[in-house]
């Protein structure tokens, strides 16, 4: 499918209308992309009880322990990196015991990690093409690479592991192979081009990738040679790559072998790991969420792409990026476009600008023929064209964007022979077009309205498409410099700052593999990330490695603010879409003062820190007087007013902002001291605390010749009264959670099963906000219990357990289902992309056992966010209706 592509604009993603329910697939869909019985056992660290042998009696202890409880396994993975991870993955029917053997530390289900998205994504054939005009590297200069690079700043001496979909190391930009001497020193296939997530990997020694590219990109955005006829270059193209593949050429990976990856890279010295994927979570606790984090804690850089799920609004952090010390990344769009440019013959009018690599394949002028005159249509072209349509086979269509999709659109003028098609704007930037086969790209709106009049006039007017010469740099007037509408907002549900900063991400130029193009322009959090890991090389080149561990800190102190549009007064960016800023490596290399910590987590109302201290060190030779100011970011509306759902972004800003009290408005640092300054936030005051607003801002610290801040972060509600299940009809038009019968309709009570075949249940249901804990148990019929929950201990909550013998004096008959650190539910149309949940009833509880013939209620129990897991009435509860079993 061709994409004609310029910078991408998501609009809302509201469901336009409800979701039917002959759509839901009866299959368990599991609410945090859970790979069914595969857990990965964390044992205790004993590092210091001696060497090799010391770990492997440690996995033998808990093998030897599962053997003793008849309990069935298999061991897919063992880890043995002491401080970071110490487990292995298993295979289970049964964990339910395993959580009181002796050693265990943590038992995480294995998540499913989706294959990083693609945006605005098209390639060229050769960087000797002479359409091709040199681009002026508007990325470096939005961030001080520029300067850097002039400085003789390169990353040399630094290793980046790029934990991905693979390298073509045969590109010439990327060195032309690997190992010893080359810029691709080693790596490794985790899984081979076969692997989709739900086959066996074949794992290898060589990481090349010629079926995927993502990979490539991102190496090409670190460690592209400069000196070729694109003008492009690595952030850090002296620095040395180690490519560690986890994708195969299609699906998914399992987060066991993103853990595997990491420990990989960290054993093999790696002083930085990116990694350009994830998966919604919205919470700290996947397991390669906490192995990245603690091999950040250990003076490792690691960068993960926040997200791109922009779309879908606030509260919708992505895992492993949720690590408490990784550096999450957002994306802000380039300054300036790639484009080709197309002529206007017969009239006098500027060459009309559009987003192609190569020039569309048009060799002659052509005349212009207009589906519609009126420039102000809301849907043209969305139905056949009139009878009295020429043969439209010899002109270029215009048409205008708007209500149905762009194939149908084009469908309608193919009809009558179109084959060549200019799309315009109806308002705003321009945006991603997906367009099919079809040789069809989007103009602007007032490009298209001058062809529509000109064509409404009988004009002679033609356009042609220059085959050469006509390549351009569009610079981005409208949305460049802006957070780019994909990017992910957080926080997390545990209130930790999602993303920490941002980089240049949007429309950004790179390599590809050989077979695919060799080059493309792409867009994402995946491009914004290795952006800030190349960056990170050049600071620790200059720096020296021991910078690691507080090199967040740095970039967030130094990073730039985001505006929310180029509208004069409008408020910041919200701090929970741009993080700290746009980083600034210039300022970072430079800067003679050091402040700490970089970032402000206030948390909600109930649980609400409004006093803060942070310091500021003076490296410089003399004394400094430094001025204190409060820059406030925009509040984000992250629930719509009236609703219980998230508002989709891009996200409403208001102008509600924290009140913010320092000690003294100016201090005087001497040479060498540090001096410790207080702060007290105040949240917003008169808010609508039932949209839960998410507020933030900076303290600005500004010294002649430099500014630094501290980033802060808070909700004006309590997270605690924030539903979670949805009890709602807006999505389906029928009340959820609901009882599917056998033909997929809703149950009503007494519905009999016979647990054979497709005579089964399922439960539907969806999640307005994240949730630590979920279970779903049979209850007998005549069950009838209130919102409350029998108490478990404080410290083992999270583990799967034996159900309890009762609940609220109900007996449970057991357990279906429990999942841990679930996200809310997109208002997407599928569960692909996480609109629903589903659990489709085997016959079986989790542990295996039978369900008998007998007559039930499902009970779904939900912790609320902020809830404590031993108080019974901080868990949303719903019952089903009744049902029956028949067969046993």
């Amino acid at each position: 499918m061709k994409l004609s592509l310029l910078s991408l604009a998501f609009g809302a993603a509201c469901v336009a209308a409800t979701v039917p329910l002959s759509s839901v697939k009866k299959a368990t869909t599991a609410p945090n992309n859970v790979v069914e019985g595969e857990y990965i056992v964390e044992m205790k660290d004993v590092q210091g009880l001696g060497g090799k042998r010391a770990f492997a009696s440690m996995h033998d202890t808990l093998y030897r322990s599962l053997r003793k409880r008849d309990i069935a396994f298999d061991v897919k993975k063992e880890y043995n990196q002491p401080g970071i991870m110490v487990g292995a993955t298993l295979k289970l029917s049964d964990v339910t015991q395993i959580a009181s053997i002796a050693g265990v530390e943590a038992i995480r289900p294995v998540i499913a990690v989706p294959m990083p998205k693609r945006i605005n994504q098209f390639s060229v054939s050769s960087p000797k093409d002479s359409r091709i005009t040199a681009d002026s590297e508007t990325t470096h200069v939005m961030t001080g690479v520029d300067k850097a690079h002039a400085a003789g700043v390169t990353g040399e001496g630094i290793k980046i592991g790029i934990i991905d979909t693979g390298i073509d190391y045969n590109h010439p930009l990327l060195g032309s192979g690997i190992g010893a001497g080359f810029k691709v020193i080693g790596g490794y296939d985790f899984v081979g081009d076969a692997y989709t997530g739900s086959n066996t990997p074949v794992p290898d020694d060589d990481p090349l990738d010629t079926c995927n590219g993502h990979g490539t990109h991102v190496a090409g955005i670190i460690g592209a040679n400069p000196g070729n006829d694109f003008g492009i270059s690595g952030v850090a193209y002296g620095a040395s790559i180690a490519s560690y593949r986890l994708f195969g050429c299609s699906g998914f990976v399992s987060d066991d072998i993103i853990v595997e990856a990491l420990l990989r890279g960290y054993n093999d010295g790696m002083d930085i790991l990116t990694l350009s994927l994830g998966g919604v979570e919205g919470w700290t606790e996947s397991s390669s969420a906490v192995v990245a984090s603690r091999i950040a804690g250990q003076g490792r850089v690691v960068t993960i792409a926040a997200g791109n799920d922009g779309a879908y609004g606030s509260w919708y952090a992505s895992s492993p990026g949720t690590g408490v010390d990784v550096i999450s990344v957002g994306s802000v769009n380039n300054i300036a476009i790639p484009v080709q440019n197309a002529t206007v013959q017969g009239v006098e009018h500027d060459p009309i600008p559009y987003l192609e690599a190569l020039p569309l394949n048009i060799s002659s002028p052509r005349p212009i023929y207009a589906t519609s005159t009126d420039t102000t249509v809301a849907d043209d072209a969305c139905n056949p064209l009139p009878d009295d349509t020429p043969d439209l086979s010899g002109y270029i269509v215009v048409i205008r964007r708007g209500t149905c999709t762009f194939t149908t659109k084009l469908d309608n003028a193919a009809a009558k022979g179109a084959n060549a098609f200019l799309i315009y704007n109806n308002g705003g930037s321009f945006s991603a077009i997906s367009v099919g086969d079809y040789t069809a790209t989007l103009i602007s709106e007032s490009d298209g309205a001058f062809l529509v009049n000109a064509f409404a006039a009988k004009e002679n007017i033609t356009v042609s498409f220059p085959q050469s010469g006509a390549a351009w740099t569009l610079p981005d007037d409208t949305v460049g410099g802006l957070m780019s509408d994909f990017s992910t907002y957080g926080p997390t549900y545990d209130m930790y700052f999602k993303p920490a900063v941002s980089g240049p991400g949007g429309n950004i130029l790179s390599t590809l593999p050989v077979a695919l193009g060799s080059y493309g322009v792409e867009s994402g959090t995946s491009m914004a990330t290795p952006f800030v890991a190349g960056s990170a090389a050049l600071v620790l080149q200059s720096k020296g490695k021991d910078a690691a561990k507080s090199l967040r800190t740095l970039f967030q102190t130094t990073a730039s603010n985001v505006a929310s549009s180029k509208t004069d007064g409008e408020p910041l960016q919200t701090v929970s879409q741009q993080g700290a800023g746009l980083i600034q490596v210039d300022r970072a290399l430079s800067t003679k003062t050091v402040v700490s910590p970089g970032q402000f987590t206030l948390n909600d109302t109930e649980h609400f820190e409004g006093f803060k201290t942070f310091t500021i060190k003076n490296t410089g030779s003399k004394a400094v007087t430094y001025k204190l100011s409060h820059v406030p970011a925009g509040t984000a509306t992250s629930i719509q007013p009236g609703s219980i759902f998230a508002s989709d972004g891009p996200v409403p800003l208001t102008t509600d902002y924290a009140q913010v009290t320092f000690g003294l408005t100016k201090i005087t640092v001497l040479p060498g001291a540090i001096v410790p300054v207080p702060v007290w936030f105040k949240a917003p005051q008169g808010v609508d605390a039932s949209t839960y607003p998410v507020y933030g801002g900076f303290i600005q610290v500004e010294a002649p010749g430099e500014t630094l801040k501290v980033t802060y972060l808070g909700v004006a509600a309590s997270l605690k009264d924030k539903a979670v299940v949805d009890t709602t009809d807006e999505y389906f038009g029928v009340p959820i959670p609901a009882l599917l019968d056998a033909s997929g309709d809703v149950a009503g009570n007494d519905t009999n099963y016979t647990m054979q075949g497709d005579d089964v249940p399922a439960l539907l249901y969806r999640f307005a906000f994240g949730s630590a804990h979920v279970r779903l148990d049979l209850v007998p019929k005549d069950s009838s219990v209130s919102p409350t929950l029998s108490k478990r201990d404080w410290w083992n909550w999270w583990w799967p357990q034996k159900p309890s013998n009762s609940y609220d004096k109900v007996p449970i008959v057991g357990t279906l289902a429990e999942y841990d650190y679930v996200p809310r539910n997109s208002d997407a149309s599928t569960s692909d992309d996480n609109g629903y949940n589903t659990y489709a009833f085997t016959g079986s509880f989790a542990n295996g056992t039978k369900i008998a013939v007998g007559e039930y209620k499902v009970l779904m129990r939900a912790l609320k966010v902020a809830g404590n897991p031993a108080n019974e009435a901080d868990y949303e509860t719903w019952l089903s209706p009744a049902f029956g079993v028949t067969v046993a």
